[in-house]
């Protein structure tokens, strides 16, 4: 008869929960039974382990052995929990310690012939494993660097099965030499990508390029709200005719926001892991990544999904980034309704029949539309050929609920020849936007230090309208379109938010009336007088 236990995390989205990995042995006919909610992946490690602890060295137990995973009521998937079972059942058979395992958190796959082989979500478990008080973890070798992001935690990276045993028996720790793959890419790394994919997808180019804001051609009032949306985090909305430059202004955002804080690059990190889309070698994301996905894109694939526990989607893999939606009235209706419960809240929550997942989704939304099918219906002399009833369906395709929920809408007008062929000069470059952001960022952020809130388009409207009140008489022409229907009670509360980030990007102490003007005209489109020179 033998007993010991180890521990393992189980991942729900991006959170974890840990497991504690029971083996116990008795007399009886040979059998490997494995309980606790297993899936078809986890059930298959009976095999694996097997196999492994034999071609490492070891002799397999003949007797009756019982594998527990606790708590039993947490749905358990994935080969994640392969070293700590083949830990738990050489403690049981005495072959390491029960009592060194007992409070290690071992996390990782094996290989027939032993070797420890990396698997996705190492961060968020190892987060989970330090926040329920666990202070010692081995990983796979080649994660040893993501799990290390982690502080407090002493971390062990092993190559194979035989070299844990080693140390956990204070044997000299054999030298296993790393795999030849001989120009091949690395075999070890598949575990770590989701096939089809792509490696780091959603994040910037590993050669550090980003395109500039030099290279976009005239444009002044649609540079001007991408930069009121970096510094104040308000999503956008770019109409225009084909080939005026909204994806080329929608590419460079992300070079204009601030680098990822300590907290944000861990959250995002642990977002691309558990999806598989960190890339090898760059165990932190200190980038805003940048999301783009199709038109053709489902609901799943926006909020997220798939068979069993729903998997990050585009939302959360753009979570503290820029989520780009290009071609948006072809989206499907249902997918872009889905976008308005993350756009209030900063998170989704996917219920399953496996179980419900609440997924970070904290992003800055970019949406790009022609104004019709054919996209010359605000060209003059373009002959535009749609029907004034398929114009209409095709901008009523971006409902009124999810446009309230965009703070900035701005025209992108044909590019004139004077702009496109440089004669009225260069635009700004990103690195000179960048600048003013980051100071204004750093003005909103030391207003509302001491609140849940970072930046203007998180805070909400009752909190501006009573602690941070705007110049006397500053809101009267917002208030006169509220009251015409031009704007709902949201609305206004957007504006007055994006009044706020004029403000601090002018460096002034609160909104005048020349910034709840702008702040108006880069919401309804319709210019006001006092907005001219508002951000100067």
């Amino acid at each position: 008869m033998g007993f010991a236990r180890a521990c393992s995390v189980a991942l729900l989205g991006v959170e974890g929960v840990v497991v504690e990995v029971q083996a116990d042995l008795e007399p009886g006919v040979a059998a490997f039974t494995l309980v606790g909610l297993p899936d078809k992946s986890l059930v298959e490690s009976r095999d694996r382990v097997r196999a492994a602890v034999v071609n490492s060295g070891g002799e397999w137990p003949q007797k009756k052995l019982t594998v527990g995973l606790s708590p039993a009521s947490v749905p358990k998937g994935g080969s994640g929990f392969d070293l700590a079972v083949a830990a738990a059942v050489l403690g049981a058979a005495e072959r390491i310690d029960p009592r060194a395992i007992a409070d290690l958190v071992l996390i990782g796959e094996l290989g027939l012939d032993g070797r420890v082989r990396p698997v996705r979500g190492v961060l968020p478990a190892v987060l989970a494993a330090a926040e329920a008080g666990y202070r010692e973890v081995v990983v796979p070798e080649q994660t040893a660097g993501e799990a290390s992001l982690v502080p407090g935690v002493s971390v062990l990276g092993v190559r194979t099965l035989r070299q844990l045993i080693a140390v956990l028996t204070d044997e000299p720790v054999p030298e296993e030499p790393p795999e030849s793959t001989r120009g091949r890419p690395d075999a070890m790394l598949a575990g770590l990508m989701v096939p089809g994919a792509g490696v780091g997808t959603g994040l910037a180019a590993g050669d550090g390029h980003r395109p500039d804001l030099a290279d976009v051609a005239g444009q002044e009032s649609a540079r001007t709200a991408l930069e009121v949306a970096a510094a104040g985090g308000h999503h956008l909305l770019l109409h225009g005719p084909p080939g005026a430059g909204k994806t080329m202004l929608a590419e460079r955002l992300p070079g204009v926001l601030p680098p990822l804080t300590g907290q944000e690059a861990l959250e995002v990190t642990a977002v691309h892991s558990v999806a598989g889309m960190l890339p090898p070698g760059e165990p932190l994301v200190g980038a805003p990544p940048y999301c783009a996905p199709h038109h053709s894109a489902t609901m799943q694939s926006l909020v997220g999904g798939g068979n069993g526990l729903p998997r990050p989607g585009a939302v959360s893999l753009a979570h503290r980034g820029v989520l780009f939606l290009d071609e948006a009235p072809e989206f499907s209706g249902r997918a872009l309704d889905a976008l308005r419960q993350p756009l209030e809240s900063g998170h989704v929550v996917v219920a399953r029949s496996a179980g419900v997942v609440r997924l970070p989704a904290r992003f800055l939304m970019i949406l790009a539309a022609n104004p019709c099918p054919c996209g010359r219906h605000t060209l003059v002399g373009a002959a535009c050929d749609c029907p004034p009833s398929a114009i209409r369906r095709y901008q009523a395709r971006l409902s009124g609920p999810l446009l309230d929920r965009v703070d900035l809408r701005v025209g992108v007008r044909p590019v004139h020849r004077a702009d496109l062929l440089g004669q009225g000069g260069r635009g700004e470059s990103t690195a000179a936007v960048a600048v003013r952001v980051r100071e204004a960022r750093q003005r909103s952020a030391a207003r509302l230090e001491g609140t849940p809130w970072t930046v203007n388009s998180e805070v909400p409207g009752h909190e501006l309208r009573t602690r941070w009140p705007v110049a006397p008489g500053a809101l009267a022409a917002a208030e006169r379109d509220l009251e015409r229907g031009l704007l709902t009670a949201r609305g206004l509360d957007r504006v007055l938010r994006v009044a706020w980030t004029v403000a601090d990007l002018a460096g002034r102490a609160r909104p005048e009336s020349r910034d709840v003007a702008l702040a108006l005209e880069l919401r309804t489109g319709v210019a006001r007088g006092a907005a001219a020179g508002a951000a100067s």
